[in-house]
C-alpha cells in the first residue's frame, strides 16, 4: 500500500521568516489521520529566510535529523555543540534527558530542509549532536544510510530502530529497495519527479509506503530522494 500526500494538501503556515509545510499534524495544523507514520512522527519542509531562525528552544526523547536541501543552518546547543550544515549533509540530535538548541541561517539566501523526528527507543538517554558530510556523487544510483540506530550501517548514530536513507538518480534510472516484513517507509523526493512501483511521486510529495516487499523506484526527471525505514 503507498499512500500518497501531495505537497498542495500539506498542512503549515507562512510566518514570513519561516515558510514551513507538514506532512504530519504538528504545531498549529491538526489532522488526525495524519498523526505520524509508525514511529515517524514529524516531517516538515521549511523555508527558512537569510539571517533568521529558530531562537533557543527544548527538546526531549526524540529523535530530530536534519537535512538540509540548499543553503546552510547553523546549530548550536546546551551541550556546547556549534556546527554548520550545508547542502545535501546531514545533522542528528537525539534529545534524551533534555536539550536547548538553536538552528539559525546565517547565509545571505534562503535554507530550505527537511526536519524529520523519530520516536525514540532510549527514553531518558544521555542526549547528543552530530553531523556529517554525504557527498550525492556516493549515493548516485543507490540508497545510502545517513542516520541510523543499527551501529553496523557506519552512519550517523540515533537511538531508535529505524534508518534515514538518501539516494539520488538521473532520468530514467531506477533503485530497487527491500521493504522487510513489519516496516514501513516514508519517502520524500527533495528535487525531481519518480515513480515508486508505479505510483507517481512529484518533488516535495510524501508516500507512506508498507505492505510492499520490494520497492521499485524509477526516476521520470533528475531526482534527489529522502527515506524514512522504520517500525
Amino acid at each position: 500500500m503507498i499512500d500518497v500526500r501531495r505537497f498542495d494538501t500539506l498542512g503549515g503556515a507562512n510566518h514570513g521568516w519561516l515558510n514551513a509545510r507538514h506532512h504530519f499534524s504538528f504545531a498549529n495544523y491538526y489532522d488526525p489521520s495524519r498523526m505520524g507514520w509508525g514511529r515517524l512522527r514529524v516531517w516538515n519542509d521549511d523555508e527558512i529566510a537569510a539571517k533568521s531562525g529558530f531562537p533557543p528552544h527544548p527538546h526531549a526523547d526524540m529523535e530530530i535529523i536534519t537535512y538540509v536541501r540548499t543553503g546552510a543552518i547553523t546549530h548550536e546547543d546546551s551541550m556546547g555543540n556549534r556546527g554548520r550544515t550545508a547542502a545535501g549533509d546531514v545533522q542528528v540530535m537525539s534529545a534524551g534527558t533534555g536539550v536547548r538548541h538553536s538552528e539559525f541561517n546565517l547565509e545571505d539566501a534562503p535554507t530550505t530542509l527537511f526536519q524529520i523526528w523519530i520516536e525514540t527507543d532510549r527514553p531518558g538517554a544521555q542526549p547528543s549532536w552530530g553531523q556529517r558530510a554525504f557527498p550525492k556523487a556516493d549515493r548516485s544510483g543507490r540508497f545510502t544510510v545517513l542516520a541510523s540506530g543499527d551501529a553496523a550501517d557506519g552512519a550517523l548514530s540515533i537511538n531508535a530502530d529505524a534508518k534515514v536513507l538518501g539516494a539520488t538518480l538521473k532520468a530514467g534510472e531506477s533503485l530497487t529497495y527491500d521493504l522487510a516484513p513489519g516496516r514501513r517507509a516514508y519517502l520524500a523526493p527533495a528535487v525531481g519527479a519518480v515513480d515508486v512501483n508505479g505510483v507517481a511521486l512529484n518533488a516535495r510529495d510524501g508516500a507512506g509506503i508498507v505492505d510492499e516487499p520490494t520497492l521499485t523506484i524509477t526516476a521520470r526527471e533528475d531526482a534527489e530522494l529522502v527515506m524514512v525505514d522504520s517500525r
